[in-house]
């Protein structure tokens, strides 16, 4: 028996993770209504929802938090979504990570300590952090 991953899964598994990134969130959300894990993560540990969250796409991450995935998950640096939006300016994707029960102090960075790095008052003060 071969440790080797089926091609055809990894294939799939790259196209899910492009989808997250480009915020593809109605093909996204077919490929995990179709039981693609919800929480599935890449060789880094990042997963589908941190993709969408760090690159901008909030109907994704909605779309995936609707789904069941974990808002918190981190990655292997122990970086969340929530964290990344933030780091990476986007107001509404933090918006949807916290509607979606994210929690501003977890992670390594955390959000809030994201948001002190970048002098973020109004992200500070909605976090309950100000």
């Amino acid at each position: 028996m071969s440790d080797a991953p089926d091609p055809e899964v990894v294939e799939l598994a790259s196209r899910v993770f492009e989808l997250a990134r480009r915020g593809d969130a109605e093909a996204l959300a077919g490929y995990v209504d179709a039981g693609v894990p919800a929480n599935l993560t890449n060789d880094k540990g990042d997963s589908l929802i941190m993709l969408a969250a760090y690159h901008g796409h909030a109907a994704a991450v909605t779309a995936l938090l609707a789904r069941g995935a974990d808002a918190d998950r981190p990655n292997d640096r122990g970086q969340t979504p929530l964290a990344g939006a933030v780091f990476k300016g986007e107001d509404d994707v933090v918006r949807a990570l916290l509607d979606g029960g994210a929690d501003p102090a977890a992670g390594t960075p955390s959000a809030v300590d994201t948001a002190r790095m970048f002098g973020k008052r109004d992200l500070l003060e909605l976090f309950g952090a100000g």
